[in-house]
C-alpha cells in the first residue's frame, strides 16, 4: 500500500533535486524512497561534506597527469632563493 508524505523543502533543493533524478533517469520519488529503505536499513543518517568532482575538474586533471607524464608544464624543484632568482628571471 502507498502513502503520501508530505515534506517542505526549499524550491531550489527540489527543482535540482528534481533534475538529477531525471537526468538519472529515476523519479523525485524513486530516489526518496531509496533514502528512506537505506535508512531503515542502516538505522543511520549520512551526510557528505566531500563533493564529488565535476566532469570539468576531472577533465582538467586528466590533462594535468598527462602533462606530468610526459613531462611537460612542469617546474624543476629549486631549494633555495638564489636559484628561485635566477629560475624566475629565465622565464621573462
Amino acid at each position: 500500500m502507498k502513502t503520501v508524505i508530505n515534506v517542505k523543502a526549499d524550491q531550489e533543493v527540489k527543482i535540482k533535486a528534481k533534475k538529477i533524478a531525471q537526468d538519472l533517469g529515476l523519479s523525485l520519488s524513486a530516489v526518496i524512497n531509496a533514502y528512506l529503505k537505506q535508512f531503515i536499513r542502516n538505522k543511520s543518517v549520512y551526510f557528505s561534506s566531500t563533493p564529488n568532482m565535476s566532469k570539468e575538474l576531472e577533465d582538467i586533471l586528466g590533462k594535468i597527469e598527462g602533462d606530468i607524464k610526459r613531462g611537460k608544464n612542469l617546474s624543476r624543484s629549486i631549494s633555495d632563493s638564489k636559484n628561485l632568482k635566477k629560475y624566475l628571471s629565465s622565464l621573462c
